[in-house]
């Protein structure tokens, strides 16, 4: 069985870490660099990092901050907002990404997702879900809807629908953030991480709503998820990644313990 990973996520705003709630009310809480460095020291198996306005002011991603932190971690990275094109994809991972995530740009524009692929490879690719409980519909049969430019835009896209057309056109991961649970601390949103999970063939990483080291249990085993995204519970020092994976690995999940 695969070790299940932990991933710091690094919501970055004009330079700044960040964090919000249900994606608002955002406030500048450090440096993603020096965050980047701790998380790495601490044994997180990877870390994403999220320039969170970019799409929605329709510009590049913050190549400068991408390249500071890709020079002190030493794991996998994962950057994403802003990037519209293959040639945005070369320039973050000439940066120092080892991938690169595509939300509002995939929805978009899918093909960018297979022209990605088959450029850089699958592995490369991750394609962000940012998804609303609307309830249940003609046009969204799974109650999920896929929301774009950091939650302001719906698309009228279902989610489920969604989730098995990326992995067609070519995705080698899916992130998948619920916006309902994003900040809140009350765990993640375990019903739709186990329909999507129990849907593809390929990683889906939970995002949303950790709020103690059981909400990570919770979404690997009973959400299915192959990760767990987390941001508060870090950033602001309630727990650690080392006492994080002690947790999980105590509950009888695999995870890679550095020390």
């Amino acid at each position: 069985m695969l070790c299940k990973r932990i991933i710091p996520c690094l919501d970055v705003r004009d330079g700044k870490l960040t964090k919000g709630v249900k994606f608002k009310g955002n406030v500048d809480i450090g440096d993603p660099v020096e965050s980047a460095k701790k998380y790495y020291e601490e044994g997180a198996d990877e870390i994403v990092f999220y320039d969170i306005t970019a799409s929605h002011e329709r510009r590049g991603i913050m190549i400068k901050v991408v390249e500071e932190v890709a020079k002190n971690i030493f794991i996998p990275f994962s950057v994403g907002g802003g990037i519209a094109s293959v040639e945005d994809m070369r320039e973050v991972l000439l940066a120092g990404a080892e991938k690169i995530s595509v939300n509002s740009a995939a929805v978009k524009n899918p093909k960018i997702i297979t022209e990605g692929a088959e450029r850089f490879g699958s592995q490369c690719i991750v394609v962000g879900m940012d998804v609303l409980w609307v309830g249940v519909s003609k046009n969204i049969p799974s109650g999920y809807e896929i929301v774009i430019h950091g939650g302001r835009k719906k698309t009228g896209i279902d989610a489920l629908w969604w989730a098995k057309e990326v992995e067609r056109l070519g995705a080698g991961e899916i992130c998948l953030n619920s916006i309902d649970a994003d900040g809140t601390k009350e765990g993640y949103e375990l019903k739709l991480t186990r329909l999507i999970s129990e849907n593809v063939n390929i990683p889906v990483i939970a995002s949303g709503g950790a709020g103690n080291p059981q909400h990570m249990v919770d979404a690997v085993t009973i959400g299915k998820a192959s990760a767990a995204l987390i941001a508060s519970i870090v950033h602001f020092g309630e727990y650690t990644i080392r006492e994080i994976k002690e947790y999980m690995n105590e509950k009888g999940v695999r995870v890679r313990m550095k020390w």
